[in-house]
């Protein structure tokens, strides 16, 4: 090969690796700042956090992103909300959400279990699945627990064993336990569908206090680390 030629050839080289990198920094400019150290918030649920009858973006794990955003916290909220889902439901679905990072999981499953009468000691055994499977992968993650009631129809017996699966696995697993997630929801029809299960937008927008109250210190404290 002469000279003159390899010359040329290293030149069009030196060229193309110069268009390349210009290219690559014109990339990074147009990507959003920090998404690699954004931290995920996945919310584990049924219809609720599905944000049944609603638009997605009126359901409690929207209107918590904005919380977030109004805050300036690098957190993403991944609705994993599927309608009619129970604890067993959740415990097949968790292997798959889990490869993705999990730094907090918002544990919103139960109410169907409840509502189909399904054996308190069964759902708890789910749960409690699904904790141990998360912190498993990723130990420090954050378990936040939304806890949930049976109205009075079911059985007193079967309402308190019910209502008692919440408080206990947040005691047990050391997690954070939303008391109540339909607190000053469920029994308003004015709050409601017109199935009176599943909240209107108002009621979502109740339901993400509810649930803000006890995540907010939660992500205060992952942000300082």
């Amino acid at each position: 090969m002469s000279r003159t030629r390899f010359r040329f050839l290293s030149t069009v080289r030196l060229c193309a690796l110069l268009v390349g990198f210009i290219a690559f920094c014109a990339q990074a400019a147009d990507e959003p700042a920090n998404t690699t150290s954004r931290k995920n918030i996945v919310v584990l649920g049924d219809s609720l956090a599905a944000g049944y009858g609603l638009d997605p973006g009126e359901a409690f794990p929207a209107l918590l992103q904005k919380k977030i955003d109004a805050a300036h916290w690098n957190f993403h909220v991944i609705n994993a909300g599927v309608s009619g889902d129970t604890s067993a439901d959740g415990l097949r679905r968790i292997g798959w959400l889990l490869k993705q990072n999990v730094d907090v999981l918002i544990l919103e499953l139960g109410g169907n279990d409840g509502l189909r009468g399904i054996d308190a000691a069964t759902t708890r055994a789910n749960l409690q699945a699904i904790i141990d499977r998360t912190r498993k992968k990723y130990p420090r993650a954050q378990i936040v627990i939304a806890g949930m009631q049976m109205p009075p129809n079911m059985g007193l017996a079967y309402a308190t064993a019910f209502r008692q699966i919440f408080p206990d696995l947040a005691e047990k697993n050391h997690a954070t336990l939303v008391p109540f997630l339909l607190e000053g929801v469920g029994g308003k029809p004015e709050l409601n569908q017109t199935d009176r299960i599943h909240p209107t937008p108002a009621g979502h927008k109740i339901v993400a206090e509810n649930v803000w109250r006890v995540l907010k210190p939660v992500l205060a404290g992952l942000s300082a680390r």
